[in-house]
């Protein structure tokens, strides 16, 4: 298999200098792991020549770029966001000259920062650029979704796609044709001349649309409302025969305190259309695992792959159709079984052949599959794309994700466990400093957000620059994480956060037994559910961490509730959350008298997520009661604080508070 570079994007890569990690000093470590991921997302063009790229812009936040890989010429910015408030998030191909590309935009409603999506079509060059979500000035709402693509290939239509749209009832005034139904539809829309076609009428309790990938929508999701407006817990999917349009019965989900993955009934993903099945996730004897369903009517279940220790939580998908090849679950490392026999065995060479990377996925393919867009990487390499041809046998380097951490060496993730009080092994990963003995050290405890999530084995530019700065990081995948089962997510992390929080500081005390750890030199970083986290883990035990890290935390279970009352998942937020003494318990805000170890709190102001009133009544209550705390707030920033400039300064500004609260060089 050979290999050659396809196209070198000068413009990343200028300036990144090979300089060994440990001959820098913090801040200049921190400039190159706090910098945005060069590619955000990317495409590969239906003839396989050229790829869209969307990257970070240093004045306006994204650019999306085109490169073509035939010439190998620079490639070209066609266009930008106008300020940073405006996120361009994905572009895909409808044709081989046209693109959709994908824009949030940000904006305070009555207080509140909310993000809309709007969708719109432009030329490769980036000429005749187009609004394709519907909108105008007599809507009597807002439509925040502004459509999604659920097909890129129309049979027999080029330049057409297939995309949802919420109807949103106009003003009658002036006109008689003023749109009245309102409710998530589907229309077949033409990317050069925008014309539209009806192909679902809007209904008010659709949720979701799943099509065949070729123009043929067959599934259904519906959920009700409460008589308060309140969406209820419950979502019903409905599936068409082939060539039918009658809508037949298919599952019911119950969502299980937020736990998506093991739901309780059968959650469908996607359509083969032509083997005439539906897969999807199911629970499988407290697990999810993956099943298909036939859609002719008998409704024929088989359990295509299924686990007794984890989820079976991803499904692979390939070609402009999103054809389903495999499905994935992570025990120590991600594994993917391929359905496709000639995939398998593909996806095999390439990892042998790419040793250092051993972590492949299929990102984007030509229409006829002969070329194949793909990531490499590993916990040392935070990947690079490459373009394989199947017709030449050669494998060619695109890009590079990171390219400022180029000539830096990075740090083994190794998978460990370690024993809960009480004897349950609990899964975790740790991340030793390079070069370093691994014994009595300065170490973190780096709890996941969620807390419906949890880690899996691979680069994170966290974890590895505070491993660069010489700490030991240990992240817990402790119960109420997700990937484990019904049985280990608890009640989730909020309701059974004894059990969630008991784990996490048991991470501590096993890194101080192992002799990993100094006992004097112990502190724990978290972000979202992980900041919560790191501040309740005072509530247990205030003597165990000796520094408290909280990026964008939860702090008040009951705020956290009332924050989405008025809004249409308030019931599901409300049933999340629960009801009882844990809420003031499970509250950092509410017990501050417990923690005696110093706290720097991170957040910014638009945060969707989390409001940055968790964190300014935590800081409050915490200078009240006399104890140490610093807040630094990111003005115009959301909770992913997904800026370089913000990312250096936590970066930066956390290491040197741990390095004076530990008591450790200030280097």
């Amino acid at each position: 298999m050979k290999r050659r570079v396809l196209c070198v994007v000068a413009m990343l890569i200028a300036g990144v200098s090979a300089v060994p990690a440990a001959a820098q000093d913090g801040l200049a470590l921190a400039q190159r792991f706090g910098a945005l991921e060069a590619i955000r997302s990317i495409s590969l063009s239906p003839d396989g020549t050229k790829i869209a790229y969307v990257t970070p812009h240093p004045t306006v936040g994204t650019a999306v770029y085109v490169a073509d890989l035939t010439t190998g010429a620079p490639p070209v910015r066609i266009i930008a966001s106008a300020s940073k408030d405006e996120q361009i998030y994905w572009c895909g191909w409808p044709t081989a000259a046209r693109l959709v590309c994908r824009v949030h935009v940000e904006f305070d409603l009555a207080g509140r920062w909310i993000s809309v999506g709007r969708a719109y079509a432009l030329n490769a060059d980036g000429s005749d650029a187009k609004l394709l979500t519907a909108v105008n000035g007599k809507q009597l709402g807002i439509d925040s979704t502004g459509g999604r693509v659920l097909d890129w290939d129309v049979a027999g239509k080029p330049g057409a796609v297939l995309m949802s749209r919420f109807f949103v009832q106009e003003t009658r005034a002036g006109s008689i044709m003023a749109e009245q139904r309102q409710g998530l539809g589907v229309e077949e829309v033409d990317t050069v001349t925008l014309k539209r076609r009806n192909v679902e009428s809007p209904r008010s309790d659709a949720r979701e649309y799943i099509t065949d990938g070729h123009g043929t929508v067959r599934i259904m999701g519906a959920m009700g409302s409460n008589p308060d407006g309140y969406l209820n817990e419950y979502q019903s999917y409905f599936y068409r025969k082939s060539g039918s349009r009658e809508w037949l019965p298919l599952s019911t989900v119950k969502l299980q305190d937020g736990y998506v993955g093991g739901v309780s009934g059968f959650d469908p993903q996607a359509v083969d259309s032509i083997k005439n099945v539906v897969y999807g996730f199911d629970d499988n004897n407290g697990y999810a695992a993956l099943f298909s369903i036939a859609l002719d009517g008998t409704q024929t279940r088989q359990l295509l792959v299924g686990r007794d220790d984890v989820d079976v939580d991803g499904l692979v998908r390939i070609g402009r159709s999103n054809r389903v090849v495999g499905a994935s679950y992570a025990t120590e490392k991600r594994v993917v079984e391929y359905f496709d026999p000639d995939l398998k065995k593909l996806a095999g060479a390439l990892s042998r052949s790419l040793p250092g990377r051993p972590a492949i996925g299929f990102v984007d393919a030509s229409s006829d599959e002969n070329k194949l867009l793909m990531v490499a990487a590993s916990d040392v390499d935070p990947g690079r794309y490459y373009l394989f041809d199947k017709t030449t046998r050669q494998l060619g380097e695109v890009l590079p994700v990171r390219p400022e951490l180029a000539g830096i060496t990075l740090a083994p993730m190794k998978p460990v466990t370690y024993p809960a009080a009480d004897g349950t092994q609990v899964p975790g990963y740790l991340t030793l400093p390079p070069g370093s003995s691994g014994k009595g050290l300065p170490a973190i405890v780096m709890p996941h957000g969620g807390p419906g999530s949890r880690d899996e084995w691979g680069f994170d530019w966290l974890v590895q620059f505070y491993a660069q700065r010489g700490y030991a990081v240990l992240q817990p995948n402790f119960r109420g994480s997700t990937g484990y089962g019904s049985a280990w997510y608890r009640k989730n992390g909020f309701q059974s956060w004894r059990d969630a929080i008991g784990d996490v500081n048991d991470a501590g005390r096993w890194l101080v037994a192992q002799g990993i750890a100094a006992p004097d030199k112990l502190a724990i970083v978290g972000w979202s559910y992980g900041g919560y986290a790191a501040l309740q883990s005072q509530v247990l035990d205030p003597d165990l961490y000796k520094a408290v890290v909280a990026i964008a935390p939860v702090t008040d279970l009951e705020r956290l509730r009332a924050e989405s009352r008025g809004w249409s998942n308030f019931y599901l937020m409300d049933r999340y959350i629960g009801r009882g003494p844990h809420v003031r318990d499970g509250s950092p805000a509410q017990n501050v008298a417990a923690i005696r170890a110093p706290v720097l709190l991170f957040h910014g102001d638009r945060d969707q997520n989390v409001n940055i009133d968790h964190a300014r009544m935590m800081a409050e209550r915490l200078r009240g009661a006399g104890k140490p705390v610093e807040l630094v707030e990111f003005p115009g920033l959301a909770h992913s604080l997904t800026d370089a400039a913000a990312r250096t300064r936590l970066l930066s500004e956390s290491d040197a508070f741990l390095r004076k609260t530990l008591g450790l060089p200030a280097n």
